[in-house]
């Protein structure tokens, strides 16, 4: 499948075409599942994103930046 956004440059001089194509074409957007948690610092969407106290960033960042935000290693 194609980018939606490509295909509106087709409907530019067709307000009505256009109108209907985004009613049935654009991607909803998420409420909830794995598209709606996206890190903050990279854009990784999906598994190992760490939602836990509204942090939302994924695993990888968080090993980066864990110590500038207050968290410690233990063992």
């Amino acid at each position: 499948m194609g980018d939606h956004k490509k295909s509106m440059k087709m409907f530019a001089s067709k307000p009505a075409k256009l109108a209907k194509f985004k009613k049935h074409n654009v991607p909803l957007e998420r409420d909830h599942g794995l598209g709606n948690s996206v890190c903050k610092r990279c854009g990784k969407k999906g598994m190992g994103v760490i939602t836990k106290y509204d942090l939302y960033i994924c695993r990888r960042c968080f090993r980066e930046i864990a110590n500038t935000i207050g968290f410690k290693k233990y063992s």
